[in-house]
């Protein structure tokens, strides 16, 4: 007879998940982000999603869930903030003569590569993001993403050459 996997819905199945795995979550987006009450918000906002999507994730599963999901969301946090900066600091840097025209192409810039990135697949997104955005170097990459250094130069290619096709011309590396 095959034993079938508990259910992820049932409440104490779901609160020994929580339970077990809630801290060492929290750590390793903490160890990503340095700022405890913003992994602890990550994290939540996981177990929430994790509580919707029940049905959907096996038991067998939801370690690497819970771990991949706490990732992604730590990623898209932070490509919001870089982009929310982006846009402050484009703010307070343009001057009053410049004319309307230019800072219109400027900003419809701005939008195709914040699209363009945000179309990049995830690991290629996150390499290009950690170097360009985060500064890191490749070793640095390896480290935080856990692959080799061939590995980041890899999807930092692709990442590069993905959005030379997308933009064409209209950005220099």
């Amino acid at each position: 007879m095959i034993e079938q996997e508990p259910s992820i819905c049932e409440q104490k199945v779901y609160e020994k998940i929580f339970r077990t795995h809630y801290e060492a979550v929290t750590r390793f987006v903490y160890y990503k982000c340095g700022d405890l009450q913003q992994a602890e918000d990550i994290v939540q906002n996981v177990f929430v999603k994790l509580w919707k999507l029940c049905s959907t994730v096996t038991f067998s599963k939801v370690k690497a869930y819970l771990y991949r999901a706490a990732n992604n969301a730590f990623i898209n946090e932070k490509e919001h903030e870089k982009i929310v900066l982006k846009h402050l600091k484009q703010a307070n840097n343009s001057i009053d003569h410049e004319s309307p025209e230019y800072l219109m192409e400027l900003n419809q810039f701005h939008e195709k590569l914040k699209n363009a990135i945000a179309s990049l697949p995830q690991k290629e997104r996150e390499v290009y993001l950690l170097s360009r955005v985060e500064k890191k170097t490749y070793a640095e990459i390896a480290e935080i993403t856990g692959i080799g250094v061939k590995a980041v130069e890899r999807r930092m290619s692709r990442a590069l050459l993905g959005l030379r096709g997308i933009l064409g011309k209209e950005l220099k590396f």
